[in-house]
């Protein structure tokens, strides 16, 4: 680390989404006088989700996932305290996988793999956690591990939080690390650093469409079924979410907005006739679906970036091997599976 007069390290931060924000707000608390650049602070990826810390379901749902349960659930278990320094409320009701018997069987046997207990719901339990859930389906399973945030409002009490730890914004493109000693790109599908930091040729971009069903009732618990999820909004459900890899386009496109609302209302039929908000992200996936976070061949240059669709779950873990790379501090246990150099 760069040593300047007053003994702390200057660093440029692109990007303002949960891995940016979070990792300008452990530089600041680790001493470093921080800059935060973001040319459309309110439009990335960050801002488009359903905002589930779920590592519980994604293992379950997700094969790319499935073997970096404990690292997902490592990264879980950071959240109370990152929430407790920011502000971030956390919801830790739980979340709820319904879907026909084969299915629901094979959820319970993944979960018993893992290690987790599930709860089985009966029909009238399950209706009440998630009111005008379909008739189709006779009970559910509950796991508590899986929690959520609201995504609008984390983003902004990750701001505030930076803003009040010393953290300077600036609502334009770092193009590098300008005056500072360290750059760190959290710039998600974005690569237009990818001269300053080559390691982001390695991402492919990951069109998403998410509807908001605003006046839905929202119910207590995040719904998972087969191909779909249904989460608590401010004011209503968020249905997602679709995954167009290698499109980096983020104009909606109507039929991929018509066929999640039809998966949407499986789940809850009401749902059907409804008319949604409709907002696009594009996210960043590498070839193993964990994020690139730590060093880039380039020097001062620190990556955090790629988190597929767990951006939000990975943002304080990726946010303290951000502030270890920048301190010359111990790097920890996972360091080597984000490691940007793996490939």
């Amino acid at each position: 680390m760069t040593q300047r007069a007053d003994g702390r390290a200057k660093v440029t931060v692109a990007g303002a989404g949960a891995l940016g924000l979070s990792a300008a707000l452990a530089l600041a608390d680790a001493g470093c006088e921080v800059t935060v650049y973001d040319p459309a602070p309110h439009a990335n990826a960050s801002a488009v989700a359903a905002g589930m810390i779920a590592p519980v379901f994604e293992a379950v749902l997700d094969p790319e996932a499935a073997p970096h349960f404990d690292l997902l659930m490592r990264a879980r278990d950071l959240w109370p305290e990152l929430a407790r320094r920011s502000g971030v409320v956390l919801d830790r009701s739980g979340a709820m996988a319904v879907g026909a018997e084969p299915w629901l069987e094979g959820v319970e046997a993944a979960l018993i793999r893992l290690g987790v207990h599930g709860i089985d719901l009966p029909r009238r339990t399950a209706e009440e956690l998630a009111p005008g859930l379909s008739e189709v389906f006779a009970g559910g399973v509950l796991v508590r591990e899986d929690w959520r945030l609201e995504p609008g409002a984390a983003l902004a009490a990750l701001r505030a939080a930076a803003e009040a730890a010393g953290v300077s914004f600036r609502n334009k493109r770092a193009l590098d690390a300008g005056e500072a000693d360290w750059l760190v790109v959290a710039t998600g599908a974005d690569a237009g650093l990818v001269e300053v930091a080559p390691e982001l040729a390695q991402l492919t971009p990951i069109k998403g469409h998410i509807l908001r069903m605003a006046g839905a009732p929202a119910g207590r618990v995040s719904v998972r079924g087969q191909g779909v999820y249904a989460a608590p909004a401010d004011g209503g459900l968020s249905i997602g979410a679709t995954m167009e890899v290698g499109v980096a386009d983020p104009t909606p496109d109507p039929s991929q907005a018509e066929l999640l609302q039809a998966a949407g209302a499986r789940l809850f039929p009401a749902l059907a006739e409804a008319r949604p908000q409709v907002f696009t992200g594009v996210r960043a996936a590498t070839p193993d679906g964990l994020p690139l976070v730590g060093f880039s061949k380039a020097k001062g240059v620190v990556l955090a970036t790629g988190a597929r669709r767990n951006g939000w779950l990975l943002a304080p873990l990726a946010a303290k091997l951000v502030a270890a790379c920048v301190t010359g501090a111990e790097t920890g246990a996972y360091a080597g599976r984000f490691d940007p150099q793996r490939f």
